[in-house]
């Protein structure tokens, strides 16, 4: 299958830089690692940023249908480069142009996004979430809530902002710079005291929840999850104990606690879960990562090994279980499946290596053959020497006239083989124009949509 990774990392290509600046994003390294388990595990892959020339991009690289092919898929790492519910962006553009992707549509990933609307949600679930406020304004009148309180932004990820206060004065400080540095609202929630354990979650209709993971910190600092903890620039320890140690009933709490956020949200293929586990053995959902990072280190990756799937394995399963959810197979099929019917065996052959084949036909149109161009027919023949030359055929010399006959056998000769008869030029009048090559299927009139 073709795959299109997208990303966002170097590039800022937008019409104009406006409004909040994405802080995440995938390393070079983490990126590559990804594109080579796809093609491990047979795949073609390409790896494109997501920015305003996406959709030129995917319109070149993917397969269109025409009849019967499995389409591409793109496996979404976009966090968005501006804007309000960046997560959703490419998702949409996705949609839009009918790309089949790994992951949460946009609806999904905005419920995700926004900390106070995911809460809310919780909350007419049924399901544990720590009491909360919104602040909207630097003017504001203590909350309420029992202190320690944490303050994170409403609408950021990877710990971005977030800071335990103990007082008020604590908190009216950490809300101005809230609201100065993401200009948007403040999430003040219930700090709860005890353990972090993280739920990773794979599949659809239920999702699979992989091994609990307890986050242990080390000394100095909150017992979070930093954005200085998550960049190493902490000067803390930070492990993971997995499965986390808390006892056989807890981790299937956890587990169904997971899969209800899951559920709720609407989420897609992969997610994680974020709690806390107070002293007296009660989760709190925090909030559902709808974008789970693939980091090496991180504890969904961490989780998936547990759970007896590599690296690779885990980013070929997330592709399985998103082709199960659009092409309807009941399970995920395994990608290096045989195939032994002869047609589609030649039909998948076809179809797999159909950007080669273009690319072929885009080179073969570009030499001049005809019958008034002698210097191109030469070019030609030689071209096509080569070319059954590295298919392992032979020239057959007394049989060939370099101007204008050309013959080549394979290993088993003449005899019991099979005569295949060309010819490159077509004699034609001189001043017909030449055709360059297109995509585009026969009858297409790209200016057809500008006639309404």
């Amino acid at each position: 299958m073709k795959v299109a990774v997208i990303y966002n990392r170097d590039s800022e290509s937008v019409i104009n830089l406006f409004g909040i600046p994405n802080r995440e994003k995938y390393g070079k390294a983490s990126i590559a690692r990804i594109v080579d388990s796809l093609k491990k595990y047979g795949h073609q892959v390409k790896a494109l940023e997501g920015d305003k020339d996406l959709i030129a991009r995917l319109e070149e690289y993917m397969p269109r249908v025409l009849k019967g092919e499995t389409p591409g898929l793109a496996f979404n790492l976009s966090y968005g480069i501006q804007g309000q519910a960046r997560y959703t962006h490419v998702p949409g553009i996705l949609e839009m142009v009918g790309i089949p992707y790994v992951g949460s549509n946009p609806l999904a990933h905005s419920l995700a996004l926004d900390k106070v609307v995911a809460k809310m949600i919780f909350h007419q679930h049924g399901l544990p979430t720590p009491d909360f406020v919104v602040i909207k304004d630097f003017d504001f009148e203590p909350p309420g809530l029992v202190y320690p309180l944490i303050v994170k932004p409403k609408n950021e990820a990877i710990s971005m902002g977030i800071e335990v206060v103990q007082n008020f004065k604590e908190l009216q400080k950490a809300a101005r710079n809230i609201l100065q540095d993401f200009n948007q609202p403040v999430l003040v929630e219930q700090y709860i005291s005890g353990r972090e354990i993280n739920v990773g979650l794979l599949g659809n209709n239920p999702p699979e929840a992989l091994p609990p993971c307890e986050i242990v910190f080390g000394k100095g600092g909150p017992s979070i999850y930093t954005i200085d903890d998550k960049k190493g620039l902490s000067g803390r320890t930070i492990d993971w104990v997995c499965p986390a140690p808390i006892g056989e009933k807890l981790i299937q709490e956890a587990k169904r606690l997971a899969k209800e956020a899951f559920s709720a949200l609407g989420i897609y293929d992969v997610a994680r879960v974020d709690m806390r586990l107070d002293d007296k053995g009660q989760f709190y959902i925090l909030e559902v990562n709808s974008l789970p990072s693939l980091g090496e280190h991180g504890s969904y990756t961490i989780a998936a090994s547990h759970a007896g799937l590599d690296f690779a394995a885990l980013v070929n399963r997330m592709v399985e279980v998103a082709s199960a959810r659009y092409f309807g197979t009941p399970h995920p099929p395994l990608v290096g499946k045989k195939e032994k019917d002869p047609k589609k065996l030649v039909f998948s052959y076809i179809t797999s290596r159909r950007d080669q084949i273009e690319r072929y036909l885009g080179e073969w149109i570009n030499v001049s053959s005809r019958t008034s161009d002698p210097v191109g027919n030469s070019l030609a023949m030689t071209k096509l020497d080569t070319r059954l030359q590295s298919l392992n055929m032979k020239p057959v010399k007394e049989f060939t006239d370099k101007r204008s006959v050309g013959i080549w056998e394979t290993k088993a000769g003449f005899k019991g083989g099979s005569l295949l008869i060309g010819h490159l030029d077509v004699p034609i009048e001189n001043n017909l124009p030449r055709q360059p090559f297109r995509k585009e299927p026969e009858g297409y009139d790209p200016h057809f949509s500008n006639q309404f």
